[in-house]
C-alpha cells in the first residue's frame, strides 16, 4: 500500500520521503547552520535539524522540486517553536558582546560567533532577512509580529554586528558550541545514513 501511495505521489510530481531524505543528506551541513545558527545552541540545532527531517519524511503534498525550500521552511518553523523568539521593547540594548572571530568562520562576511552573540530576536530576523532573505513582510509573518519590529531587528542586529569587528572580549562559550555543532554534525549524518 505505501509503495502505491509513493508511486501516485511520484507521479504526480510530490516529493517523497525519499526525495526528502536526499535533501537532507545532500545538503545536510547547510540546512545544520541554519538550524545552529537559529537556535544558538548545537543540541537545539540538531533537535530542530532531526525534527524537521521527521516532519518533512511524513507524507507532504509538496511538489519535488520544492523539496529544498520545505526543508528549510520546517527547520525555520521548528526553530521558532523552540525558542519562540520575541521582539525586546526596552530602551536600553540588550545584545550580548562578541567577537568577531574568523577562526570561526565567516558567514557571508560576519562571524558565526558575532551573530551567534544576538539576542534571540535578532539573531532570528538576521538569519532569515541577511543571510536566507526572506522578505520582511513574510519574516514578520513566521516570528508574528509586525513589519516595523523586523525592520527595527534587522537594523540593530546589523548595526551591533559591525560593532562586533572592533571588539576583543569574546563571547563565553560561543567556540566551544561551534566545536560541538561540528560533532553533532557528524552524528547527524551518521543517523541519515542509518534512516536510509
Amino acid at each position: 500500500m505505501t509503495e502505491q501511495i509513493h508511486s501516485a505521489m511520484r507521479r504526480k510530481g510530490y516529493a517523497t520521503c525519499q526525495d526528502f531524505l536526499r535533501v537532507f543528506d545532500e545538503d545536510m551541513r547547510g540546512l545544520y547552520q541554519l538550524s545552529f545558527l537559529l537556535t544558538g545552541d548545537p543540541e537545539k540545532g540538531e533537535r530542530c535539524f532531526v525534527t524537521g527531517m521527521e516532519d518533512c519524511a511524513k507524507e507532504n503534498r509538496v511538489f519535488r522540486e520544492s523539496a529544498r525550500i520545505w526543508a528549510k521552511r520546517v527547520i525555520v518553523q521548528n526553530a521558532i517553536r523552540e525558542l519562540q523568539p520575541r521582539p525586546n521593547h526596552s530602551d536600553s540594548s540588550t545584545l550580548a558582546a562578541t567577537a568577531f572571530s574568523q577562526k570561526n568562520g565567516p558567514i557571508g562576511h560576519f562571524a558565526v560567533d558575532a551573530v551567534l552573540g544576538l539576542a534571540d530576536f535578532e539573531r532570528f530576523v538576521f538569519v532569515l532577512c541577511v543571510l536566507e532573505r526572506y522578505r520582511q513582510h513574510e519574516c514578520a509573518l513566521l516570528l508574528n509580529c509586525s513589519a516595523s519590529e523586523v525592520r527595527e531587528a534587522r537594523t540593530q542586529a546589523i548595526e551591533e554586528l559591525a560593532d562586533f569587528r572592533g571588539r576583543a572580549c569574546p563571547r563565553a562559550g560561543a567556540p566551544e558550541r561551534i566545536v560541538g555543532a561540528r560533532a553533532v554534525v557528524r552524528g547527524t549524518r551518521r543517523r541519515v545514513a542509518a534512516v536510509r
